[in-house]
């Protein structure tokens, strides 16, 4: 890894002696969380370790709506704790903070519209005493909507299942959802937090360094649900494209981490990811959005392609059926 990546990751100070430390730390990042902030909470608590085994605490990056800390005192009846940051952050500082205010062994940061199921935890615990030394511990998720209403799961990646090195599985897509990750705390101190420089991706080069310096094993059952709304951070950086920026910014780091990585696929993936985003939002009248994506599309495409769209866009525009904007 270039030093210039290295020294993008923040680092992490140990928990200071003498400070009582608990196996679990379960931190949950949040900012006008709306309704689903008590859903979250209520999937932690009945499954609460109690105060010696398990910190709750959420951290609020200054919400300006919803009032959490309200909700935070009774749902939990100040068994959660709370704290506000004076002013907002930015969502992967919040993450870093997270981190940093964590005294856990097994940190897991849950966002405050996902939610964990019965069993998760118990779960967790068997894959790390089962495999003591690895740094990143994780079930499968449900992929939920506004409604829970299950949409979809994420897929098995049966190389980790049993415990390995390899993070080709990161390297051009993110397999795993955020909800269902374990990082142990030492891997932290050791190797540092998420990297500021990403912000839709940080988890998945958190992830595949995790999984490449330390180990990782993945539960095949399903034990925690993403819910996936038109108003979270992810539906929000796809409008503007950024999400597929954070995609090319990653591409350069992993060239130069991992010998095995391919550029060139990396980079036809972002572009059909723009490509795919610009076709959902002309198909809800988001031109703006659409022409964001698109412009993404064209700059990273492959010649080929780009003939192809060309052409398909011809025929559709003499037809009468569409109209696009000039290539």
């Amino acid at each position: 890894m270039k030093n210039s990546f290295i020294a993008q990751i923040p680092s992490v100070e140990p928990v200071p002696k003498g400070i009582a430390r608990p196996l679990w730390s379960v931190m949950i990042p949040t900012y006008n969380p709306g309704k689903y902030l008590r859903r979250t909470l209520q999937s932690v608590l009945s499954q609460d370790r109690g105060p010696e085994l398990m910190e709750i605490a959420v951290v609020d990056n200054c919400s300006r709506e919803d009032d959490p800390e309200s909700l935070v005192r009774a749902v939990s009846g100040g068994r959660v704790s709370f704290y506000r940051h004076p002013k907002n952050e930015g969502l992967i500082a919040n993450f870093n903070a997270c981190i940093e205010r964590s005294r856990g062994h097994l940190i897991h940061i849950l966002h405050s519209d996902d939610y964990v199921l019965p069993e998760f935890y118990a779960e967790i615990e068997r894959l790390a005493k089962l495999h003591a030394d690895v740094a990143l511990l994780a079930t499968r998720c449900f992929i939920v909507d506004e409604d829970e209403i299950i949409t979809a799961v994420t897929e098995r990646i049966q190389e980790l299942e049993n415990c390995g090195r390899s993070a080709e599985a990161f390297y051009y897509e993110t397999p795993m959802r955020f909800p269902g990750v374990v990082i142990r705390r030492n891997f932290f101190e050791i190797h540092g937090g998420f990297m500021p420089s990403l912000v839709h991706v940080a988890d998945r080069e958190l992830w595949a360094r995790a999984v490449s310096l330390r180990g990782g094993v993945i539960s095949s059952k399903l034990l925690a649900c993403y819910r996936a709304c038109a108003s979270n951070d992810t539906s929000r950086v796809a409008r503007s494209g950024e999400n597929v920026r954070d995609m090319l910014r990653l591409k350069e780091i992993f060239r130069d981490r991992y010998p095995r990585f391919s550029s060139d696929r990396a980079r036809h993936s972002a572009a059909y990811m723009a490509f795919k985003q610009a076709r959902k939002f002309r198909a809800i009248n988001d031109l703006d959005s659409a022409k964001r994506n698109w412009d993404i599309w064209l700059q990273n495409c492959s010649w080929p392609d780009r003939l192809k769209e060309a052409l398909r866009l011809r025929v559709r525009r003499l037809s009468g059926r569409d109209k696009w904007y000039d290539e």
